[in-house]
């Protein structure tokens, strides 16, 4: 399995995250849909042995196992076209529009989209305008582009988003408006500076071969650090609560390992994503930034609307 096609699996614990809102109750039938779930994969995955069955001699118990799961993924291998990829992402695009669905649901509420997909079902309880946006965006974009191109351009946007949730954090913990001096805050851009940049050149000394294990020691050399003199910086914000542990060994790690795996991709990923993210640039400069702004000062009717339907669970459709 390709790192394209494999990642989407990793990237769908987002849908853990972002249904909490229902979950809180829906705990008890959520917890025994999940065995369930977990179960019915587990069988799945078993299917995979039948493939051994022909090549490898086995007991004759065990043939004749993998010959009844032969019989059972035969209808799963006519379904996807004897090629697994298709079966991946189609799996990997219906569980996502569920958690894509509760993004699109927060980003409605700060009326960056129409509010309107903020709605919540007051029968089902869930954001339903907001579910039938992502799915049918998903299906025709997916209806004319291939696989590949999906899988490419979903996986470097996500890791480049993995990172900048690093990065924030970092700045987060390490800024605050009132409490941090012009010296600290140029000594944390800094080592986020020499994190990222030295995280990006090993990557790229990695991919293209140069100076061998010599360029890629001097790299984590300086990225270890630059962790490490952001380390002996003072914070200016505790987790209340609970945080990530290890700050800002854990963040400036996922740093160098999100920019590693984004190596690992194609150029042609980059230029699209590129693309991509110069549309949505520029529709927030244009939209998004007015609309928010709005939102936040209590400007427009609308803003009071929004504020009542985030604080309920369930809203009746206008």
């Amino acid at each position: 399995m390709r790192f394209e096609e494999s990642f989407t699996l990793y990237l769908l614990t987002q849908t853990i995250w972002t249904t909490g809102q229902e979950a809180r109750s829906v705990a008890g039938p959520s917890i025994i849909l999940s065995y369930a779930a977990s179960g019915f994969s587990a069988l799945l995955s078993a299917f995979i042995y039948a493939e051994f069955a022909v090549e490898v001699p086995v007991a004759g118990a065990i043939v004749g196992a993998a010959g009844l799961g032969r019989s059972w993924s035969s209808y799963f291998a006519t379904m996807i076209r004897n090629d697994l990829d298709y079966f991946r992402m189609t799996t990997s695009l219906l569980v996502g529009s569920m958690g894509q669905a509760r993004y699109t649901t927060q980003i409605a509420r700060s009326h960056m989209i129409p509010p309107f997909f903020a709605l919540v079902h007051p029968k089902t309880g869930t954001p339903i305008n907001a579910t039938l946006l992502t799915t049918l965006s998903s299906c025709v974009v997916a209806l004319f582009t291939s696989v590949d191109v999906l899988a490419s351009v979903f996986s470097v946007s996500t890791l480049f988003i993995f990172m900048l949730m690093a990065i924030a954090l970092l700045v987060r913990r390490y800024y605050a408006r009132e409490a941090t001096d012009k010296s600290d805050l140029w000594k944390v851009l800094l080592c986020l500076f020499v994190v990222v940049g030295s995280s990006a050149v090993g990557t790229g000394l990695w991919n293209s071969g140069l100076f061998g294990w010599i360029g890629y020691t001097v790299a984590a050399c300086v990225w270890f650090s630059a962790t490490l003199v952001m380390s002996l910086l003072p914070k200016k914000r505790q987790p209340k609560v609970w945080g990530v542990p290890l700050v800002p060994w854990v963040p400036s790690l996922s740093i160098a390992k999100n920019l590693f795996l984004m190596g690992s991709l194609g150029s042609e990923a980059f230029f699209r994503f590129l693309i991509c993210t110069g549309v949505m640039l520029v529709y927030y400069l244009f939209v998004g930034v007015h609309a928010t702004y709005d939102v936040d000062h209590g400007i427009g009717q609308e803003s009071n609307n929004d504020e009542r339907m985030e604080g309920a669970n369930v809203v009746v459709f206008a």
